[in-house]
């Protein structure tokens, strides 16, 4: 018929509440979502009741036809048996019964109404069954039904014991089953005939309901005596094969359809399982359909008229019914049933039609009575009258206490998913007993023998897959999920179900998200809120108990070792809530929390195993694959590294792989093991490879943060050579996975620089490397059935050399940069763009620098005076063209501080070319060069390039500083080599001596002495050696010129000016005493050579007087210098070996008694030409400070002789008298006033 499939919308039908507030079914000509649920009053006990029909294959409800008095219902009508569409299967199965359900009817329904499995509905099943338990207590036939459970929902199906062992005397299938039926319940088993009077009252009510769909209720002739005949042998072939059992299940994509199933074109209500759409896995890379039509001919196929979305009190069912509807005139929907007027309807049927019209939402029932076939009358009742009617008074409050019971005891201890359940009672007992079958099935030789195990593990794959694909909320149920695709697994078996398991172990690996940022544990945490949701198959079993003691495990020994539990009276199951207070079965199972990242990826590549073992072991290819042992190590191809060729054998690697990556563009890709392009294996294993993929690069990320660099090499590989082989299989490549490879290619490049920069621990390294667990070993063994996985070999090896590393470094990023470039990959991840050329600029600053220090250091091998090499030209090449690059990365991406300091080492590599020309020259020639000059002035102009770049200090003080110290620097050496080489045979004197100075003052600008920084001393140190170079300079022109008086007086105050400066400087060093006593006694000879233009004895006096103040100021260097001394003195001789930690690094004791006998002879020539002169002058006149003054000149100039006339007196005894000397020399001068020149 095809028709639609019904939503469930609600309508409050026309005339329900006349008809005391049940709402039922609202049709007039056609089929509608049925809808509003009711109360029904009756004596005062309320039940409710509501169902929505989801799907109906029923055609437009038409009018019954009433037939006339004494219609003879012995007589077959024309019509009968024939199929028809008013009937649905009524008309097709014996003699109008539907009452013969098939063995997994339920599964049908639960497989077209996935959305309700597991979550939504308790009970799934048709209709029979669920009367059949309700209807326990009143009735003593027996009960037999397989119980599954889905999530919280319970799938229920009649299991014909008899039917069953009839067919497994033929199969040999159940003949454990039937063994134990045998011992533990029932000796002697016999399928009971059904009587004469059973096949006459069936064809009287099917030959009824054919006459009520003909229209003008009249007999038609009656079929000739050879086709009753052929109706009769007809209707016995149904009966038989109505509930027929298949065999135990094999692979669905192997099952033919049947062409004889059931001919209502029904569509299935949802699309079958697509894998490729679960949790993150691309939409593109959708995988093949798992399970076709196949099932239907094992019969899992829906092949009730309507489904029905039952809610019974708190109860929700799915349930299915093929109960024939009429409808028409004032009736919006009847039921017909045809009654022997000589038999009163008793308990059990009144049950029966109440629950059927209740569960289809039928407000009223039709009976026709009749006597012998012959048709009496016809009486309307109402649904909620049926528990009233006369010898079949029953109480709904009790229908409704049964129901809850059944539930709470069924949920209570059927646990466990994937395993099989039945629920028994035998004819004329009133003790129901549970079975696990699935237990008991184990016990046997084959496990597979429980014809139910495929079915269940369908549906269990089937729920977890529905939903995953609810990307909104499937988190909080991840514990779920993953505890029914594990019993999906564990039910399979790996040889028979490939597909499956595959797929099963590819939505587990899902589960663990590995691109998301691991976030700490808290009690609100979704993947912790699964305790009402999720349960354990690992879990122990809640022991069952009760406080009422309703139920118990240990009466009958004999039954009950086997049992899971028992009802011991059917009676119990009417007391109101006998089994409520254990209704809360579910014992809590939240998703698994893994506490590190290793943890989680781990499980992931645990299930990712399994799954590509499930897919290699469907390869037929696979015989023609070479053997290999997953225990032992692949062997790895080493080479030598001569034979590589360095460096640029790595070009010729690189070019091969994008070329390679090229033709993936093109899609030019095949696997080795012959897997079919498009085939379920291929999809799959494409899926399971790219996620061991991610999970390895998680793996390395995770131990690079823990500085184990030789471990993220080694999972990094395994990355690589994953998405090797994906390479390899992948058909179209996407820019997500070519996003994947990327990052891969830049955490390989960090991981060899790493590496580079920790050689010092590369035996632990190495050992790190080499390892291999056997999970990863048995995933590479999976990974070269389809490719040789050495496409990225070049990036993943353990090299030893240290420019090996960092090339390869380099070259990872280069990768990652053109795989960026591929496709529009640069400009949807800028992020990531930015970041691969930032670390391109920075291998390529390192391996400058590492070519710059390789030149510096062939440079100080070197004999003086040889020419530089061409392999110093070369390595200055290299270096050069490294850094810039990197710095044409860096500015690509607006980076000016990084942009600013390869800049920087430009300039330093510059320097390092001025001082090799140094070096090329003959030390006693040596001149300052033009190449040297050429060099110094390009690294100013690199220098000046990073100032520029920069901008203001504010962008980036700390590398502001130190640019500025450079070029200070490269300023000052430059000067310093002119000034001490000075090229006297290409410039003259004076220009040399502009060139210095405006050199200086250059390096003065960019030495920045007033900041409080760390570089401040030795900005102060470096400003105080400016002004003591040029002021000896100047003081040099003042010696050497002749003639300008001019220029010599503009010397003469630029040298004062310059020592001053550089005294003050000196001075507020603590560690450069040597320094400031050398200016200061430059000073002094300054003065003298100023005294020597002097004529007049007051002018000489005047510059001696002045020159002795120097010396007196010279005591801080003194004091500086004695203090160390007495600290060495100090140290324990145990320590004498070892310098103290405090001494000042650059005192010189040679230096230091040098400056000391300088000192002593200026200051003895200082204060002889001080005596002589007052001694001159006091003849002339009388003065009483000239007399103070001589006097104690004349005393330390005695007291010195004395003490440089002793040639025994220790350095530290020396420099205490000169600081004695020097303190009364001071304290002389100032009594006079006067006397001292500022």
């Amino acid at each position: 018929m095809g028709d639609p499939k019904e939503a469930g919308a609600e309508a409050s039908p026309p005339g329900a509440a006349a008809r005391g507030g049940l709402s039922l079914l609202s049709q007039a000509e056609s089929e509608e979502p049925s809808a509003q649920g009711s109360a029904l009053f009756l004596g005062g006990n309320e039940v409710k009741s509501r169902a929505v029909v989801k799907y109906s294959s029923a055609p437009p409800r038409t009018a019954f036809a009433r037939l006339e008095e004494k219609t003879d219902l012995k007589l077959p009508p024309a019509n009968w048996l024939r199929e028809s569409a008013k009937l649905g299967p009524a008309g097709t199965t014996i003699l109008g019964n539907s009452k013969k359900s098939k063995p997994f009817s339920s599964f049908g329904m639960a497989y077209d109404f996935i959305d309700s499995v597991g979550n939504d509905v308790d009970v799934v099943s048709d209709s029979e069954n669920i009367k059949k338990l309700l209807k326990i207590p009143y009735s003593k036939s027996h009960v037999s039904m397989a119980v599954h459970r889905i999530g919280r929902t319970l799938l229920l199906d009649e299991l014909d014991i008899q039917e069953l062992f009839m067919r497994s005397s033929q199969t040999g299938d159940w003949t454990w089953l039937k063994e134990f039926y045998q011992r533990l319940i029932d000796q002697k088993w016999q399928r009971k005939k059904k009587s004469k009077e059973h096949w006459y009252q069936k064809a009287i009510l099917s030959k009824f309901l054919y006459y009520s769909i003909n229209g003008d209720g009249a007999a038609q002739p009656v079929p000739s005596p050879a086709e009753q005949q052929e109706s009769s042998s007809s209707d016995q072939t149904h009966d038989s094969e109505g509930a027929s059992w298949p065999a135990p299940f094999e692979m669905p994509s192997s099952v033919s359809e049947d062409p004889s199933a059931s001919s209502q074109d029904r569509e299935p209500l949802e699309p079958s399982c697509i894998v490729g759409h679960v949790a993150s896995a691309p939409k593109e890379q959708n995988l093949t359909t798992l399970f076709n039509d196949g099932e239907n001919s094992q019969g899992l196929k829906n092949d009730f008229v309507r489904n029905i979305l039952w809610t019974f009190e708190d109860i929700h069912m799915l349930v299915g019914s093929n109960m024939p509807i009429f409808g028409g005139g004032r009736y919006p929907a009847v039921s017909l049933r045809l009654r022997d007027n000589n038999k009163p309807i008793n308990v059990l049927t009144g049950i029966d039609y109440w629950l059927d019209n209740l569960i289809c939402n039928v407000p009223e029932l039709v009976m026709c009575f009749h006597v012998n076939g012959i048709v009496q009358k016809y009486e309307m009742i109402k649904t909620e009258e049926i528990p009233n009617l006369e010898n079949s008074n029953f109480s709904t409050k009790v229908i409704k206490d049964i129901a809850q019971n059944i539930l709470s005891f069924l949920k209570s201890n059927c646990t466990k998913e994937g395993h099989t359940y039945w629920l028994f009672k035998a004819s004329g007992s009133d003790i129901v007993k549970l079975y696990d079958l699935t237990t008991l099935c184990e016990e046997t030789e084959d496990k597979y023998q429980n014809p139910f195990t495929m079915p269940v593990a369908i549906l269990l794959y089937k729920v977890a897959c529905n939903m995953m694909m609810k990307k909104n909320q499937n988190k909080k149920h991840y514990g779920t999920i993953r505890t029914l695709l594990l019993n999906c697994v564990k039910l399979l078996d790996k040889s028979r179900h490939p597909q499956i398991i595959a797929s099963a172990n590819y939505m587990l690996s899902e589960l663990f998200q590995l691109d998301e940022p691991k976030k700490e544990e808290s009690s609100d945490s979704p993947l912790n809120e699964n305790s009402d949701e999720s349960y354990s198959e690992e879990e122990e079993e809640m022991p069952d108990s009760d406080e009422n003691g309703s139920y118990s495990t240990s009466s009958d020994p004999a039954d009950d070792n086997k049992a899971v539990a028992i009802i011991k009276s059917v009676g119990e199951l009417s007391v109101p809530e006998k089994y409520k207070s254990i209704h809360q079965i579910r014992p809590s199972c939240a998703f698994p929390v893994c506490h590190d990242t290793e943890e989680r990826c781990r499980l992931v590549l645990s299930y990712v195993l399994e799954g590509l073992k499930s897919v290699d072991s469907s390869i037929k290819k696979e015989s023609d694959l070479p053997a290999a042992d997953p225990s032992t190590p692949i062997p790895l191809k080493y080479e030598d590294e001569s034979t590589r060729g360095g460096p640029e054998g790595l070009e010729k690697q690189m070019a091969l792989f994008l070329d390679k990556m090229g033709s993936l563009q093109k899609g030019n890709c095949s696997g080795q093991s012959g897997m079919t392009p498009g085939s379920w294996q291929h999809k799959m294993k494409l899926q399971l490879i790219l996620k061991s993929s991610k999970a390895y690069y998680i793996l390395s990320d995770a131990a690079m943060s823990l500085q184990k660099y030789g471990r993220a090499l080694r999972y990094i590989k395994l990355a690589l050579q994953s998405h090797d082989t994906y390479c390899c299989l992948c058909t179209n490549m996407l820019s997500e996975v070519l996003l994947f490879l990327s990052q891969y290619l830049t955490l390989c490049g960090d991981i060899q620089l790493m590496l580079a920069q920790n050689a010092n621990n590369r035996a632990a390294h190495l050992e790190e490397f080499n390892y291999q667990t056997k999970e990863d070993q048995e995933i590479l063994h999976s990974l070269h059935r389809e490719s040789s996985c050495q496409g990225f070999a070049w990036a993943t090896d353990l090299s030893t050399d240290l420019e090996s590393q960092l090339s390869v470094s380099c070259k990872c990023y280069e990768a990652a940069n053109e795989i960026l470039q591929f496709s529009d990959l640069k400009s949807q991840n800028p992020e990531h763009y930015v970041q691969v050329l930032k670390r391109m600029g920075n291998i390529r600053n390192e391996i400058g620098v590492f070519y710059m220090n390789q030149a510096a250091a062939l440079q100080s091998e070197r004999v003086v005076s040889k020419s530089v090499s061409a392999a110093e030209q070369q390595l200055w090449k290299k270096s050069f063209s490294c850094f810039e690059k990197g710095i044409h990365n860096f500015e690509s991406i607006d980076d000016a501080t990084n942009a600013a300091l390869l800049l920087c080492n430009t300039g330093r590599l510059m320097r390092v070319c001025a001082q090799a020309h140094c070096g090329a020259e003959d030390e006693f020639k040596r001149e300052f060069s033009p190449e040297e000059g050429l060099y110094y002035s390009k690294a100013v102009d690199y220098y000046l390039k990073a100032l520029r770049s920069l901008g203001t200090r504010d962008m980036h003080p700390v590398v502001w500083d130190s640019v500025n110290w450079e070029l200070s620097t490269t300023y000052f050496t430059m000067a310093t080599l002119q000034q001490d080489y000075a090229p006297l045979s290409r410039k003259a004197q004076e220009q040399i001596e502009k060139e210095v100075s405006e050199a200086m003052m250059k390096s003065l600008k960019h030495c920045d002495i007033d900041s409080a920084t760390a570089r401040q001393p030795l900005c102060q140190y470096r400003a105080a050696t400016i002004h003591h170079r040029l002021a000896s300079m100047y003081h040099s022109c003042l010696r050497n010129q002749v003639g300008d008086e001019h220029l010599r007086k503009q010397h003469r105050v630029l040298a004062d000016l310059h020592y001053s400066k550089a005294a003050k400087l000196f001075q507020l060093l603590k560690d450069a005493p040597c320094e400031l006593l050398r200016v200061q006694l430059e000073r002094v000879a300054f003065a003298e050579f100023q005294m020597t233009s002097q004529n007049s004895n007051v002018g000489k006096l005047k510059t001696l007087s002045g020159a002795l103040d120097i010396m007196v100021k010279t005591e801080h260097a003194f004091q500086l210098i004695r203090k160390e001394l007495v600290e060495e003195c100090d140290q324990p001789k145990s320590d004498e070996a070892t310098p103290a930690a405090d001494s000042l690094p650059n005192l010189n004791r040679e230096e230091v008694i040098k400056l000391l006998s300088i000192f002593e002879s200026r200051l003895s020539f200082l204060l002889l030409q001080s005596i002589k002169l007052l001694s001159s002058s006091k003849r002339k006149m009388s003065n009483t400070e000239e007399d103070t003054v001589l006097q104690t000149n004349k005393q330390i100039y005695s007291q010195l002789l004395r003490a440089t006339a002793n040639r025994n007196s220790t350095l530290l005894e020396r420099i205490e008298v000169v600081i004695c000397l020097l303190e009364q020399l001071a304290s002389g001068s100032s009594s006079s006033s006067g006397s001292a020149v500022p």
